[in-house]
């Protein structure tokens, strides 16, 4: 699933997002503004993980995203 897929479902995911790292506010989610980049930033921030250990978390996540949608 690419980022231009993504973005027509932007709520769904990150709703899943949301319940994967249930710290992260819905005002946290709505600065990302659809960008996956700046989603990855947040949750980094928040929670204090490396960029790499949340980007590998985010293609997992969409990766099972997009086997829903089959």
């Amino acid at each position: 699933m690419n980022k231009d897929q993504l973005q027509g479902r932007w709520d769904e995911f990150t709703a899943r997002v949301k319940k994967q790292w249930g710290e992260l506010t819905d005002d946290e989610v709505r600065q990302a503004e659809g960008n996956v980049d700046q989603l990855i930033a947040k949750v980094q921030q928040k929670y204090g993980d490396s960029r790499e250990t949340v980007a590998a978390k985010f293609n997992e996540m969409m990766k099972e995203f997009q086997n829903d949608d089959k």
